[in-house]
């Protein structure tokens, strides 16, 4: 990126919220695009009942004021004028988390519904039921099957299940978003703010069509919501928010915020933001590690549709008048946080960072596999009825030989999209075989040098690591830095394959080993199905 200012030439930065499952973090970054402050809050997370997960909507809100606060007192503290030199805001956040808030007074009208969260299973099984296409027929207006993982599936078990949901819904006062929705809508005004001239503004309720294309009701191709998929489920549409591309100059942020004033011009989901942090081309996949594991294949301005348990959606469209690129995306629930239940729930490791350690002191799982089905399979096997198993112990079995299974399980998912990625996209596109494919990696858990060596020997291809591993954050500071000149498109993606520090990990086992490691697997797999009592 030849973006270096001139000698006393004015500093500008673009800051990025980062909303995710289990903490918000807020990063500011200068024109060559690395990080010169920071800020990270982990939140509560509720779990009402067994595969119910919540987030308070409000505590989320005061992460992201705090985190902003916080990261510009950093950045003013290492001698950086980001009061006068901040341009933009890009915002990222966990996509599918749902909520509904009173349009009158701006409060939620219940917490917010996690992804993960499987409440919707009943009616799931309903709408199959129902619908004429069974679990697929949505597939082909929004590229998604009918699964607990999706916000529609919130939205109907809102407006069935709460009173207060359903009162606003008849008095007009219902306003449903994503998070990405949530955190516009309050800092471009909410109920009532004001703007830099003291004007009374009120909040933005818009969405971005990465977000959109989660929710099961945006139509792939238009981009817009889709009336006879909303009339089939009974959703208003006056509930819904406006849906905008993934850069462009959105709205500016109200007073009582630490950067009032500055334009929110990005926004994406936090695996598309990651897609465009990799500068994944055409052609190109990456795998974010996070509390699940999200890998996306670029598959260029068509939409590809999966024959092998994958999902069809948006990969960015960066800007209004910009073509749309797609993706086939595998969805893993749960990766990252496999490693937390072995520290919080099992008390295994003190904390997430010892798990590296404690798995390399043996030199193999000793036959132990575990499957991390805790609120079922997605993809490629999408089965709500399975749960987590851990098989193959015996009395040598020890602590480490379980904690070396738990890496082991985020890397055999991983493949597990992977194989169905590869005959999905190459029987549509003209590049043919994908024997040199080369994954990029990201997230939080890509510092365990042991976790992306496995990845490695069990795809049988190169994982390759950026130097900063936060790219969803700098995807979403990309977004905003394109919308506002920061950046041109061309340097982005030129940027992003000209890393000068990534690290490579290239397989070091045979096939032989690879393919008799991945049939176990996939028998582990097969002994999670039908294990959940649904009728919970």
């Amino acid at each position: 990126m030849s973006t270096k200012s001139g000698s006393g030439s004015e500093e500008i930065f673009i800051g990025s919220i980062d909303q995710g499952t289990t903490s918000t973090r807020f990063i500011i970054y200068d024109k060559d695009a690395k990080p010169i402050g920071s800020h990270q809050i982990e939140f509560t997370q509720y779990y009402p009942e067994a595969g119910w997960v919540e987030h308070d909507p409000m505590e989320i809100l005061e992460s992201v004021r705090t985190c902003m606060a916080k990261a510009m007192d950093k950045a003013t503290a290492e001698g950086h004028n980001v009061d006068k030199g901040l341009k933009a805001i890009g915002l990222t956040n966990q996509r599918e988390t749902s909520l509904i808030w009173s349009k009158s007074t701006g409060l939620p009208l219940y917490n917010a519904i996690v992804w993960m969260d499987v409440r919707t299973s009943s009616i799931c099984r309903r709408l199959e039921k129902d619908l004429p296409g069974g679990r697929t027929h949505l597939v082909e207006t929004c590229g998604l099957p009918i699964s607990t993982y999706f916000s529609a599936l919130k939205i109907l078990w809102l407006l069935e299940s709460v009173d207060a949901v359903k009162e606003a819904v008849k008095n007009g006062d219902a306003l449903f978003g994503t998070i990405d929705t949530w955190l516009i809508w309050n800092l471009t005004g909410g109920i009532g703010g004001e703007d830099q001239n003291n004007n009374k503004i009120h909040g933005l309720h818009v969405t971005d069509c990465s977000n959109a294309s989660r929710t099961m009701l945006m139509n792939l191709k238009t981009l817009n919501w889709d009336q006879p998929t909303l009339d089939a489920l009974g959703i208003p549409s006056e509930i819904l928010p406006k849906i905008v591309s993934n850069s462009e100059i959105i709205g500016e942020i109200a007073n009582g915020w630490p950067i009032a004033g500055v334009p929110i011009a990005g926004c994406l989901g936090d695996q598309h933001a990651a897609m465009l942090g990799q500068a994944c081309r055409k052609g190109e996949a990456k795998s974010t590690y996070g509390t699940g594991a999200f890998i996306l294949l670029n598959t260029g301005p068509e939409p590809v549709s999966s024959q092998h348990g994958l999902l069809s959606t948006i990969a960015f469209k960066l800007g209004p008048s910009a073509p749309a690129h797609y993706a086939l995306e595998g969805s893993i629930a749960i990766a990252g946080a496999a490693v937390q239940w072995l520290r919080d729930g099992l008390g295994i490791i003190k904390t997430a960072a010892e798990i590296e350690m404690l798995a390399q002191s043996v030199e193999n799982t000793g036959g132990v596999y575990f499957v991390p089905a805790f609120n079922g399979l997605f993809a490629p096997w999408w089965r709500d009825d399975a749960r987590g198993v851990c098989i193959g112990m015996t009395r040598f079995t020890n602590r480490a030989h379980i904690a070396r299974a738990v890496l082991e399980s985020m890397c055999f998912q991983v493949k597990d999209v992977l194989q169905s990625m590869h005959k999905d996209y190459n029987s549509s596109a003209e590049e043919g075989s994908n024997d040199d494919f080369l994954l990029r990696v990201d997230g939080g858990a890509t510092v365990n040098n042991l976790l992306m060596q496995i990845q490695a020997d069990l795809l049988g291809s190169s994982v390759v690591r950026p130097a900063d591993i936060e790219t969803t954050a700098l995807g979403a500071a990309y977004a905003a830095g394109l919308a506002t000149g920061v950046w041109t498109e061309e340097e982005i993606f030129e940027a992003g394959h000209k890393d000068e520090k990534l690290t490579k990990f290239s397989p070091k086992i045979d096939d032989e080993q690879r393919n008799k490691k991945f049939d176990s697997w996939c028998k582990a797999v097969s002994r999670t199905f039908d294990l959940a009592d649904l009728s919970l």
